[in-house]
Parts: C-alpha cells; structure tokens; sequence
C-alpha cells in the first residue's frame, strides 16, 4: 500500500516521517542506503518537484534484491505526483510513504488513483490526554491552556504565552493564509480572511453560505456571492483548517444539508486568528469535544429532534430541538450535549429535553465543565465531566 499521511500544517506529519519513521527504520535493522527521503517543501529541493526529476531521482537511489523505503513530504508540490506514486504500486521492492496538507488532492486520490493500494493516515494537533503527557500543572488549567492555545506541538512546547500568541498569529498569517492563496491563485483574499473570523466567531453556530452572503452584504457591505462562499470553505476544509459537520434528522433518519456547523481543527488557531479577544470557554468546549470524537475515529453530526406540541389554545405546533453530537462508528452510536456550566436544575432539564425525545436505545451523555463524578441519573443519561471525557479514550463505553 502507499500510505499518504495527510492533516493540517504544523502538526507534526514532517516529523513523524522523516524523523520518528526514519529513525524506526534504521533502528530495526534497515540500512540508512534503502531510505530516499526527499523534502519537497525544502527550496533545495526544487528541482525535484518536477515529476519526471524526482521519478529519476527515485530511480537512481533504489537498490535492486532490497526494499527500499521511499518517504516523501508535501507530495503535493508535485504536479501529476498520481503518476510518480503509481509507477511504485506493484513494485516488491518498494515502499512509498507520504504527507500531503491537502485534503481535496490526496484524499481523493487514495481513494481513486491509486487502484485500491493506498491508505490515509490522518495527523491531527495533539489530543487534551496528549497534550497533558508533557505538561505539568492542575486538571483545569491545563484544560484552560489548551483550549486557549491548541495543540500543535510547537505551541505547546513554548512555555512564554507571548511566544504562543506570536507563534500561532504568525503560522495562521504566513503559513495557511499564504499557502491557500498561492495554491488557489487568490488574489484579493480580503474577503477570504474576513470569513475566517466569522467562521471563527460563530463555532458552534448553524450557518450556510447564503446566510454568510447576507452577512457579508449587511455588515461588511461587501458583493460576496453564495457560490464564492461555499468555495472558500470548500477550500478551508482542504487545508484541514476547519470540519463541516452536517445536521442529520434522528427520527426521520436522514441528512439535512444546510444549516451547518464549521469547527476548527485547533483551537489555538481559531482564538489566534481572533487575536485572542473571543476565548469563550462554552464554544471552546464545545469544539474540544468536536475534535476529541473525530480523533477517536467517529463520525459526527448535528442531531436534530422533531416533535409536536399541543399549545394553550389547543392547537398542535411542529418544533424541534438540536442535540449537539450525533456520532457513529460502525454499529455504535452515540448522543451528546455540551454543557459548559449546569448550575441548577433547569438548565439540566434545558440539556436533557432533546435527549429524551429519542426513543432508541442509544446512549446519551451530557459533557459537563464541573468538576463532578461521573454518573447515570434516572432518565438513563450520563453525567460526565470533560476531563474524565478526554482523558479516558474509552470513557463512551464506561
């Protein structure tokens, strides 16, 4: 198989290869001759992200009777890199791994270019249980840090905050801004940039492009059409900035396009973009769990619950209520509501009321950010706190 390691910028898919891969391999007995590394991102390099050059390339390094590891980062440089990743599928002596930070050119192609020979392996920012192995200090500031700077590995290994800040603004800014707009030949990205801060004002919130058109018509007094919109997020989530997650009727069974919800990736990154000054812990939350789910392999949706009301005057009312997590990973499912604060009892039942419209049997959880235990009240739903939600990666089947 060819396997293509895919995910956002800066977390950590170059070192994992290059490095970490590179020295496994060399530690189990494989001599460092079999290795052909090539760094495309590196200028020294450029000349190799030619397709034909770096096949040449490749050639001239392989050794014949021996499996030779081919690792090569930012494959999406190359231009036809289908063809050159190909022209090794069948090979017996040669294995050929990759990164690519780009979801629509590689995803794609795992999928239909490489004839059923390869697979995604996708990187994410470190995870909270992750993030906490390398650092000290008590449960909830360390939450409070993480949901504040994210989990790129480099911004969590700076110990000055104005280091995180500066770090993180300054990779948003040169690093995924500059590389959309020269890899999508976006010239005037003004537009681009303001609607990564609505998107990043708004996680959490149901949304489409032809609310965002509006918005951008009513607010900014801008002509930014629906189409232009829903490219710019297609092109958001390529980069891996941003996740859609779709709304998906549970009753009715089936998926409901739009409205939808946009989470980011890291939410270092999204509080960076806002220049730190939007750090609402309720919305963090609620993306910290997003993330956690998907890290975990799940399939997540926005859930919504239909039912009908009698009112005061007799008359019946259709509404419904949204349930924040419909997650599924093969046979299982899973209904979860993000709760950062649940001081009384009516906002319990506020958090309870779409769970108990669903009359299937699946579990329910409310994510709580009080530092209670964790337990099963009497309409059957679990009560858990976040840290023992993130840090146990088996804490929906306890």
């Amino acid at each position: 198989m060819i396997k293509v390691i895919t995910g956002i910028r800066r977390c950590g898919k170059s070192y994992i290869l290059m490095n970490l891969f590179r020295e496994h391999l060399i530690s189990s007995g494989v001599s460092e001759e079999c290795i052909i590394s090539v760094d495309l991102e590196d200028r020294r390099n450029k000349d190799l992200r030619d397709p034909d050059a770096l096949l040449g390339y490749i050639d001239s390094h392989m050794k014949s009777q021996i499996m030779n590891y081919i690792l090569l980062d930012e494959i999406q440089l190359v231009p036809e890199f289908e063809d050159v990743l190909n022209s090794y599928v069948g090979m017996p002596n040669a294995d050929v791994y990759v990164t690519g930070s780009n979801a629509h050119l590689l995803s794609k192609d795992v999928i239909t270019e490489f004839r059923g020979r390869g697979d995604e392996i996708r990187i994410t920012p470190l995870s909270f249980s992750e993030f906490c192995s390398v650092k000290n200090g008590n449960r909830s500031d360390l939450l409070n840090e993480y949901m504040t700077y994210g989990g790129l590995p480099q911004a969590v290994l700076k110990e000055d905050i104005r280091e995180k800040e500066e770090y993180l603004k300054g990779t948003f800014a040169h690093t995924y801004i500059k590389d959309i707009r020269e890899r999508y030949d976006i010239r005037k990205d003004d537009d681009l940039e303001e609607l990564i801060n609505i998107i990043a004002s708004n996680i959490g919130g149901l949304t489409n492009p032809r609310r965002l058109s509006n918005t951008f018509m009513s607010v900014k007094h801008s002509m930014l059409s629906a189409d232009t919109i829903k490219n710019y997020l297609d092109i958001l989530q390529d980069a891996f900035l941003i996740e859609k997650s779709i709304r998906y009727d549970i009753k009715g069974k089936h998926y409901i396009d739009t409205p939808s919800k946009y989470y980011f990736s890291d939410t270092g990154l999204r509080n960076a973009r806002l220049d730190f000054r939007q750090t609402e812990f309720p919305h963090l939350m609620e993306n910290v769990i997003y993330n956690e789910l998907r890290f975990r392999g799940l399939s997540v949706d926005v859930g919504e619950v239909g039912f009908t009301e009698t009112m005061n005057d007799g008359r019946r009312k259709r509404s419904t209520l949204e349930v924040d997590f419909v997650c599924n990973q093969g046979y299982r499912r899973y209904y979860i509501q993000s709760a950062y604060a649940l001081p009384d009892r009516a906002k319990m039942d506020q958090e309870m009321s779409s769970l108990l419209k669903i009359s299937d049997g699946f579990r329910k959880f409310i994510i709580s950010g009080q530092p209670s235990p964790m337990y099963q009240n009497d309409d059957g739903i679990m009560i858990m706190n976040i840290w023992d939600f993130l840090m146990n990666p088996e804490s929906l089947s306890l």
